[in-house]
């Protein structure tokens, strides 16, 4: 839906429901009300029927308020209340047009790293985001979905363009980001493209890491956080529920976060896969080397359950910043000069420091304790360096199995095949649950209509329920009310039940939209209930209430 020029600027609340003064002015040959605003900063003329509405600059003379003329031919003047001046002008293009569900993004793949973090929302502020949004002209529902990778606003628009200015202006303000370097990294989508994307997101397809699960997880807790807060309605819970179960679908049906597709995953699984299943909670763990590589391998070696390993590095500062961040986790810290001792004790050695020189050596290797059988009977040694900090001879003991970064990449090279194959097989699910959502807001449309008609229903059924009651007289007994109250809404029902079901529309029965759509328009008309002027009224109202 889009607003009218003519209300474009200053909040809805004062331009619907300020009071009005009304005042008589001369005839004119032609019948039309003039109304003129003189609060008003430009001049806009919008012609309607037989109506003319023209909202005026006022002069330097005129005072501050807004005044109010209304005219017609006879003379006689007339109070006409804010919301009618609009039912007047503007409401064709109010209740005709269809509100527009848009995202407003920056993502990783459009936008420096540098302007992402200026736009970031922490967590706690996204209900005073969302309340922010949705003060502005045109904007019904809002949502703010805001990670490391991206920061992505999803609206409900009445208006496409003035929906996307605003938006663009809040953000800017926000971070302090002038609105054409905004504009050059920015994306827009809209409507189907919105929804489509939100539902690729969840999945995991817009990630850096093909259906990886951490992006689902936020989008659940953008649905939790903003759960009751004012502007997360009904069209934006909606999408964002429909985009969480799109996303647990993908990844139940096609698998696609199975299998490691960087170096460090494909590590710790290649690892886990040479261990004996019993021993993947018992198998001693050892990390040389506490930098970036190392703290991934011990990303996934507590995402796979493991609890505790030792770390040997140089110095314990990055170790303790390990400890904070894997809280719950027992890391043991050793120094480098222990490294021989630590691997005698070890099952599974991952090696990822800088050195130049192998650490591990055949006859250093050689000389090690065997370990258990319960664990295979051979150390097991994973090397993620470059250059490498195993020797390649080491392979050539029976008692060990060494792995370095080739070997890692043909694992993460087939696993990566995988995905795509996966994520093929997830476009065509997520189509089928695009026509689902699209046929679910579709048939919104009707909601209105269904709730005038079961009120207009209940109005009659309740007036000729007292008539019949007070016929009745005062003896009757609270059983034979309640049997006729119940006879009154058995009846009720049973003739609302054939209209209500031709007013539903999930795309489930051969029943097309534009059926549904024809259905509700005979109702409207056969019954008086005027739903376009509702729906507007509702949408006015709900504004002002958001701004209050």
């Amino acid at each position: 839906m889009a607003v009218s020029t003519a209300f474009a600027g200053p909040k809805l609340e004062t331009l619907f429901f300020s009071n009005a003064t009304v005042t008589p002015a001369s005839s004119s040959p032609t019948s039309h009300f003039q109304i003129g605003v003189s609060s008003k900063p430009r001049r806009t003329l919008i012609q309607r029927g037989s109506f003319r509405c023209e909202a005026a600059a006022a002069s330097s003379s005129s005072s501050s308020s807004s005044e109010v003329v209304v005219e017609n031919s006879s003379g006689n003047a007339s109070s006409l209340s804010a919301l009618e001046q609009l039912k007047t002008s503007a409401a064709d293009r109010y209740t005709k047009e269809k509100s527009s569900i848009i995202v407003i993004g920056l993502s990783i793949h459009t936008c420096p790293v540098e302007m992402r973090e200026k736009l970031a929302i922490p967590e706690a502020e996204w209900p005073r985001a969302i309340k922010e949004l949705c003060a502005l002209n045109h904007i019904e529902e809002a949502a703010v979905l805001c990670t490391c990778n991206r920061m992505e606003i999803y609206v409900v628009a009445l208006s496409q363009h003035r929906g996307v200015k605003e938006v663009t202006e809040w953000m800017s303000k926000t971070g302090g980001i002038p609105v054409p370097e905004l504009s050059e990294h920015r994306f827009l989508l809209y409507n189907t493209d919105a929804t489509r994307h939100i539902f690729e997101v969840s999945a995991g397809l817009d990630s850096l890491v093909l259906g990886e699960g951490q992006i689902l997880a936020q989008v659940k807790q953008v649905a939790k956080v903003s759960q009751g807060v004012t502007g997360f309605g009904r069209n934006i819970s909606g999408l964002f529920k429909h985009a969480i179960m799109v996303g647990k679908r993908v990844r139940t049906e096609t698998k696609i976060a199975s299998g490691a597709v960087s170096v460090s995953s494909a590590a710790v699984e290649l690892a886990l896969m040479k261990l004996p299943h019993s021993a993947h909670s018992t198998a001693r763990m050892l990390l040389i080397g506490a930098g970036k590589m190392g703290k991934l391998v011990i990303k996934h070696l507590v995402s796979k359950g493991c609890t505790k390993m030792v770390v040997v590095n140089r110095s314990i500062e990055k170790v303790n910043a390990l400890r904070e961040e894997f809280k719950g986790i027992e890391i043991v810290y050793k120094p480098t000069t222990e490294m021989m001792n630590c691997a005698g004790e070890a099952d599974v050695i991952f090696t990822s420091t800088s050195s130049e020189t192998p650490l591990f050596l055949k006859e250093n290797v050689a000389d090690l304790p065997p370990v258990s059988a319960d664990v295979g009977g051979k150390r097991i040694f994973v090397d993620i360096s470059v250059p490498r900090n195993v020797g390649s001879c080491v392979k050539d003991l029976e008692t060990t199995n060494a792995y370095n970064v080739d070997d890692l990449k043909e694992v993460v090279a087939a696993n990566r095949e995988d995905r795509l194959r996966k994520a093929r097989e997830a476009l065509v699910i997520i189509e089928e649950e695009l026509k689902l959502f699209e046929a679910w807001r579709d048939s919104l449309e009707t909601v209105p209509t269904i709730k005038k008609l079961r009120a207009y229903a209940e109005r009659i059924r309740v007036a000729d329920l007292e008539k019949c009651l007070q016929r009745l007289g005062e003896d009757v007994n609270k059983d034979t009310r309640r049997a006729v109250e119940g006879l009154s809404r058995g009846i009720v029902n049973k003739l609302l039940h054939g209209p209500l079901q031709h007013l539903r529309y999930d795309g489930s029965d051969d029943r097309t939209l534009d059926e549904t759509l024809e259905n509700m328009h005979a109702l409207n008309r056969m019954f008086s209930l005027e739903t376009e002027m509702s729906v507007l009224e509702e949408k006015i109202r709900a504004k002002v209430e958001q701004q209050k």
